[in-house]
């Protein structure tokens, strides 16, 4: 796959937390997909907050990022007008700021897909109309 893959919290989580009912799906895809995925700092805020409530050492979501396995590019300060202007627009869903974050770099990203389990990725259109390639697990 030649696609850069960005990845949200909910397969990160899964990755690590082998009680995650995604667990095994995700580590199939990662089998599968490029390594080098990329992300932004919000999601690994909700990545690392999530793991400890699982009992899961969050050190081994650094270790991804310290080994270049998964990269954070995106730079909050430098895209707050188009993550309000995301936020506003999908604000009766309401869209969570990890997600727009990962919606805005897959528009700095054209070709790229985002790795998720959540289905509002579906709604979400990066350049307000285009839908966004997402690879997500079956029935989800």
């Amino acid at each position: 796959m030649n696609q850069a893959v960005i990845v949200d919290t909910g397969p990160l989580v899964a990755y690590f937390d082998r009680d995650s009912e995604h667990h095994d799906w995700v580590r199939q895809q990662a089998l599968r997909l490029a390594p080098g995925w990329l992300t932004s700092e919000a999601v690994l805020v909700e990545v690392s907050h999530l793991l400890r409530r699982a009992r899961v050492d969050p050190d081994h979501l650094m270790e991804l990022v310290e080994n270049g396995a998964l990269a954070v590019p995106f730079r909050l300060g430098e895209e707050v007008r188009p993550i309000r202007r995301l936020i506003r627009r999908y604000r009766d869903l309401p869209m969570s700021l990890a997600d727009a974050t990962l919606v805005r770099l897959s528009e700095l990203r054209e070709s790229s897909l985002i790795f998720t389990l959540d289905g509002h990725f579906t709604i979400y259109r990066r350049f307000e109309r285009r839908p966004i390639p997402v690879l997500m697990p079956p029935g989800g």
